[in-house]
Order: C-alpha cells, then structure tokens, then sequence
C-alpha cells in the first residue's frame, strides 16, 4: 500500500465509512472528536505556509517589505515560522474550520489558529499524522 493508500484508509476510519465525505459542519464535529479523543498534549506546533491566517506575511516571502517592518508585524501577529503550544485541545468547532486556541513560544500571547493551518513540529510524531491527515482531508474534501 502507498502512503496515500493508507493516509486515506486512516480518513476513512474517523468516520467509519467507505468513502470519505466532504467537509460539512457534521463531519467537522466527527473529526474534531476524533482529535480531541487522539491528539497528545501538549503539543508544539507551527505553520505550514505563509496563507490564509498567515497571509499578511506573504508578501515578506516573497521579498517586499523591509525586516524591521516584518519583525514589527511579527510582535502581535502570529508567523507562519513561529511555533505555538496547545496546551491542552482547546479548540472549538469553527463555521469552516476547526479553530485552535494556543500560545506562541516564548511570550505566551493566545492566537485562535484555524488547525488546517498548522503541523507538529516533530514529524515523526503521532500528532503529525493526526494533523496532516486532517489538513489534507480539509483541503481537498472542502
């Protein structure tokens, strides 16, 4: 079997069917019991690109804007480069998303980060695989 093969094997599984179902705000609920259920806290977390939650950072990938004005930026928006804790699974079900509540390293300040937007740090962790299967599940049953 691919690692596709059984990263949709292991979709299928949270929601016990035969083919996986679109995102829906039903089927946001069952994964985000799911998570809550299997996801080990804490758990240090950061972005996966400078999109959506993270877009105002693009334009800085990309070359335009000076670094003093990026770090500026940085000091009360989250970064995608950043990395966050979640403590404990406090997130709730948003209106397209599920929406994480955590804190970034090391000043602590709380952002609500939709969870299609992050991944463990640690790549060979559980929580990894719990997170990208989500991502990939969200992105391209949405």
């Amino acid at each position: 079997m691919s690692q596709y093969d059984d990263q949709v094997k292991r979709i299928k599984q949270v929601f016990d069917t035969k083919e996986i179902p679109s995102v829906t705000a039903r089927t946001l609920r069952i994964y985000f019991a799911f998570l809550k259920k299997n996801l080990v806290c804490p758990c240090l977390l950061t972005g996966i690109e400078s999109m959506g939650f993270f877009s105002w950072e693009e334009r800085f990938s990309f070359g335009y804007g000076s670094e003093e004005e990026h770090q500026q930026l940085r000091r009360e928006r989250g970064s995608f480069n950043d990395h966050y804790e979640l403590s404990t699974f406090d997130a709730h079900v948003g209106v397209w998303d599920i929406l994480a509540n955590v804190y970034r390293i090391p000043h602590r300040k709380k952002f609500t980060i939709p969870l299609s937007e992050l991944q463990a740090v640690d790549k060979e962790s559980l929580n990894y695989q719990l997170l990208n299967d989500y991502t990939v599940w969200f992105v391209n049953w949405h």
